[in-house]
C-alpha cells in the first residue's frame, strides 16, 4: 500500500523532529503529501501577561498560536532536509490527541506518525500517553517512531 497523505505531530522538541524526519522520508519515498501538525493550548491571561512582561518586544512569541507556528516552521526545515516536497502546515488549538486524530480525518490521511513520547515530559505527565491514545482512536494506520531511548 502506498501512502498518499501522512500526518505527523510535532511539539517543537528535538525528539518530535525525529518523528518529523522519519515521516518526511516515508512521504518522500511514496510521493505522499506530508501534513505537519501542532496542537496548542492557550495560555491563561495571567500567565501570558507575566511572560509578555519578561519578554518585552518579543512578547508576541507567547500569544495565540505563535509558538505552534514557530514549531511548524522548524519542523518544515527537518521535513525538507529528509526529502519531503509536498508539505502542509496545521496549527490547531486543542488537546494533542484530539487535534491529531481530527487532522488525520480531515486530510484523509493514510498514515498518522507520532513519536514514542509524543510530547515533552511535563505535558506527557499531564495529558497521558499521546502515542497510545492516537493508536486507539485513529481511523488510519499509525506509526510510532522511537524518538527517545525510553531510559
Amino acid at each position: 500500500m502506498a501512502y498518499r497523505t501522512v500526518v505527523v505531530g510535532t511539539d517543537g522538541s528535538p525528539s518530535s523532529f525525529r518523528a518529523v524526519s522519519a515521516a518526511a522520508a516515508l512521504a518522500a519515498a511514496t510521493g505522499a503529501t506530508l501534513v505537519l501538525a501542532c496542537a496548542y493550548l492557550p495560555m491563561r491571561e495571567r500567565d501570558r501577561s507575566a511572560a509578555a512582561d519578561l519578554l518585552g518586544e518579543l512578547s508576541y512569541k507567547v500569544s495565540g498560536s505563535t509558538p505552534a507556528e514557530d514549531a511548524l516552521r522548524a519542523a518544515r526545515e527537518h521535513a525538507v532536509a529528509a526529502g519531503a516536497s509536498a508539505i502542509e502546515l496545521a496549527a490547531e488549538e486543542g488537546d494533542p490527541v484530539d487535534v491529531l486524530v481530527s487532522l488525520a480525518a480531515r486530510f484523509r490521511a493514510d498514515l498518522l506518525v507520532v513519536g514514542n513520547r509524543g510530547l515533552n515530559s511535563l505535558a506527557g505527565r499531564l495529558l497521558g500517553s499521546v502515542p497510545s491514545s492516537v493508536a486507539q482512536r485513529a481511523e488510519c494506520d499509525v506509526l510510532i517512531v522511537r524518538t527517545t531511548s525510553g531510559r
